[in-house]
This record gives C-alpha cells, sequence and structure tokens, in this order.
C-alpha cells in the first residue's frame, strides 16, 4: 500500500477519534448542545452508520488536501508537471538534496495549525455568524477542528 495513502487515511481516522472525545457529555459536549440548540434526544436519532462514514469520507479529503499544505515537496513536483518521469536531471538533484526537507510530525502539525487558523476559522465564524450563534458555539467547534487539522497535517507529513 503506497504510504501517502495510508497516511492520509489514518489522518482521516482523527476527527472520529476526537470527536468521540471533544463532544462527549464530560468535556464540550454539553455545552455544544446547549449552543447548538439540540438535545440528547435529538441526538439519538439519524443514521449513525451513515454520519461516521460520510465524516471518514470528507476527512479523507480534507488530509488528502492537507498533504499540499505541509509536504513542501508537492511544489516541487507540480513545478514539472507533476510527472517526475519527465523531469530534468536538475529536479532529481533537488530532490536528492532537499526530498526529505522538513518532513517531519512537528512541521506537518505547524502548517496544519496554520491552515485552521486562516482557513478553517474564519469560514467556520462566518457561518455560524449568519446563523445567529455564539461566540462560545464558534470557538467550541473551531478549536475542535484546529486540534484535528494540527494533528492530521503532522501525521501527513511526518509519515516516512
Amino acid at each position: 500500500m503506497d504510504y501517502n495513502f495510508l497516511a492520509i487515511a489514518v489522518a482521516a481516522l482523527v476527527p472520529l477519534v476526537m470527536g468521540f472525545i471533544w463532544y462527549h457529555p464530560k468535556t464540550f459536549g454539553k455545552a455544544w448542545m446547549q449552543e447548538s440548540g439540540l438535545t440528547t434526544n435529538d441526538l439519538k436519532g439519524g443514521n449513525m452508520a451513515l454520519i461516521f462514514g460520510l465524516t471518514f469520507i470528507f476527512s479523507f479529503l480534507l488530509a488528502f488536501a492537507l498533504q499540499f499544505l505541509t509536504n513542501h515537496q508537492t511544489g516541487a513536483l507540480g513545478m514539472v508537471g507533476g510527472d517526475a518521469s519527465n523531469a530534468l536531471p536538475s529536479y532529481k538533484a533537488f530532490m536528492a538534496d532537499y526530498g526529505m526537507a522538513f518532513r517531519t510530525f512537528k512541521h506537518g502539525a505547524l502548517h496544519g495549525f496554520i491552515a485552521g487558523i486562516l482557513l478553517l476559522f474564519p469560514v467556520m465564524a462566518i457561518n455560524a455568524m449568519f446563523e445567529r450563534k455564539r461566540w462560545k458555539y464558534i470557538f467550541i467547534n473551531s478549536s475542535y477542528w484546529l486540534i484535528c487539522v494540527t494533528i492530521m497535517g503532522g501525521i501527513v507529513c511526518g509519515w516516512i
């Protein structure tokens, strides 16, 4: 199995695991339900297999996109049209020197965090403001995603 695919699949599990912890009643679950206007009975309905399945698929897409924000080598590959076999020898020399540079969990986590602050937080805040949600709701949900994409970025960048 390709290491990138495996890393992306493992990273896609992060929102499921983190969601269980983050939205548990003993952590932020009660506050989130109150801010969302949901009750325990409301949450009992729904097709959980479908919800978890789609969550994994959407998380997989997010992890796939994160690899391009965390792995600088994908930019170099893009510069040669995406096919390393057609690249000039200078590309191969560059990759021999820098192909594994900045490929650590820590570096990926940093870029995941930056993506969370600069991309996810504004989108979530804008939607929540138009939905007339309070800042507590925004911070509960955006903090969850900030932690998720930080860990996911670390996984897709550091998995070698």
